[in-house]
Order: structure tokens, then sequence, then C-alpha cells
């Protein structure tokens, strides 16, 4: 497909205007003079959004808060962490048009709020707290059903927005990208829930650009987050209702977890370093849970030579420095 071709055939699917775009693209070269020269660093600011704190999640809950409103919804029900930018950004979503948000976390009520937990506070989220993840799925349904029987209109959200819908959030942010920049030769990103990376994916794989899309893991196991991509990719074809055969070959999924650590939110002296040289270069903040593992990632990445000095490489910043605060 060509650029026209595919800003066409998205056109249609109805998006909320949360916030101005595009997010800026910065040379990252302070960065890239400390550790000792190489590809050619760029970012690209999705932390810059101005809304609700920014992020990736903004994107995606511009679209899919535009289907609940389509849908005539009067409550939004998603699930995530207590700290879960994914949650907060809903929260923030649902304001806008006069919804209502159920938040399905997991873990104990803090006594205190701090961070995303004190602005889903703020926002007026209903949060119910369960005892582990796996217990979030069902308890979305038990929710949703009793809402539904007391005559409210629901629209459920999986944990990150990750569907073929939210996914299709960053199908307008490649072709926002490309508008700003040539093609990168690699574009480095944390992943977690996948939706992020397949919207990337799947716009590479349909303008068969040769981009590489490298997802830092913040989460695992790596073969559930590289199933959670392939289906949102495969559904993103269909969304756009063409050959699967498009959206099925090209850009590989790249998935590395060599940065991911001892687990979820805890951070490694990796991701330590790098949010403290982030900082020190370039005056980027990033989070100990996605971006600072994202860019040990890069930073290790760039020491090995596994890219060249005629490359370009874009670190893709997909927000969360709210949870510096936590």
């Amino acid at each position: 497909m060509t650029r026209i071709e595919l800003r066409e055939a998205i056109a249609g699917v109805p998006s909320l205007v949360l916030a101005p775009l595009p997010t800026p693209i910065e040379p990252m070269d302070r960065l890239s003079a400390m550790l000792g020269g190489g590809p050619r660093l760029l970012v690209k600011r999705d932390d810059a959004i101005g809304f609700a704190f920014g992020g990736n999640k903004v994107r995606k809950l511009a679209v899919l808060g535009a289907r609940a409103q389509a849908e005539g919804a009067d409550t939004i029900i998603t699930a995530g962490g207590i700290q879960s930018n994914h949650a907060r950004v809903t929260a923030a979503t649902a304001v806008r048009p006069g919804m209502r948000a159920v938040l399905v976390v997991n873990g104990s009520k803090p006594s205190t709020p701090s961070a995303n937990a004190l602005l889903d506070e703020l926002l007026g989220a209903e949060v119910v707290y369960v005892e582990s993840p796996e217990r979030r799925a069902p308890m979305i349904r038990e929710v949703a059903d009793r809402l539904r029987t007391s005559g409210h209109r629901v629209f459920e959200i999986p944990v990150g927005g990750s569907t073929p819908l939210g996914s299709l959030a960053y199908l307008h942010a490649m072709l926002e990208l490309l508008e700003q920049i040539p093609p990168p030769d690699a574009i480095v990103h944390a992943t977690s829930s996948g939706g992020t990376q397949a919207g990337l994916v799947a716009a590479c794989r349909l303008l068969r650009l040769s981009t590489r899309v490298v997802g830092i893991a913040a989460d695992g196991p790596v073969a559930s987050i590289h199933a959670q991509v392939r289906a949102n990719v495969a559904g993103i074809g269909d969304l756009l209702e063409k050959d699967p055969e498009m959206v099925r070959r090209g850009t590989a999924i790249e998935i590395d977890d060599a940065f991911f650590g001892e687990g979820y939110g805890i951070p490694t002296s990796g991701s330590r370093e790098a949010i403290e040289l982030a900082a020190r270069t370039e005056a980027l903040f990033l989070d100990p849970t996605y971006t600072g593992k994202a860019m040990a990632g890069l930073i290790s990445y760039v020491r090995q030579q596994r890219f060249t000095e005629k490359q370009t490489v874009l670190f893709w910043h997909t927000g969360g420095q709210v949870g510096l605060f936590a």
C-alpha cells in the first residue's frame, strides 16, 4: 500500500480529539556521544502528548473511546495494575464525554494513593481491587454484568487497550512519523500487552517498509506477548478488510526479554542507569516499569554495536513517567 492508500483505509475509523498531534521527534546526540557514537539516535516523544500526562495509551484510548461513545456507552471498564498508565488514561478519557470509569486493578488498596493511583482517584474512577492479575478478567465480566443488569451501557476494554482497534492507533502514529522523517532503520520501544508493537508492525508490513520494530519486553512471557501482537496484527487486517497476506508477511515481530530482570515493575541495574543517562544527557524522563527497561535495551544494543554508524534508530517514548512518583 502507499501512504495515501493507508491513510484512506483508516480515515473512516472514528477517533476522539484528546490532544494536539503530532508529537515531536528529537535527536539524542548527547546520549549518543555518552555511548561513544554509533547509529544516529532519535526519540519520538509520545510522553509529551498533552492529555492526562501523555503516553501511548492516549492514542489508543482516542480510538477506543470513540467506539464506546458511538455504541452509546455510559461506562467504560478496564483493568491493570495499581500503577497502570492505561487505567489512568482510560479514566481521563471517560471524563471528557461524561462517562463513568471502572478500573479493576490487582493489589491492595493503598493507604495513601500516589502517582497513577492518585490520578485515578482525582479523576473520579471507581476502583475495584482483586488479589491477582488472573482475577482481573473475571471481575471485569462480573462488574459489567452487574452494571448492565442495573441499566448501564458498558464498554469493556482489555488490559492495555490491546485490541486490533486499539492497535490501529499506531497505524496513524506511523503515518505521522513518516510525515516528519524518512523511515528509520529500527524502532525500539517497550512492549507488554503488545498493542503498540502490533500497530507499528502492521504499518510497516502494509507500507512494505524495511524498518525493524524491536520490542523490549516489560512483561512476560515472551510467547504470550508474541501471540498477542500476532493476533492484533491479523485483526487489523480484518478491520481494514485487507488480504490477510498483506499483514502476514514483512517486518518480523521482535521481542527481547533480556532486560526484563526479576519481574514486571521491578527495576534493574540497567534500567536505573538508563533512567539516569536519559535524564542527564537529554532531559528525558523514563519510568522504571516500561521505558527505563526499553532504553536499557537500546543502550545495550548500541554498546554491543548491533546497529551501524550509518543507521538511524528511533526510540519511541511511550510515556509512563508518572511512575517515577509511585
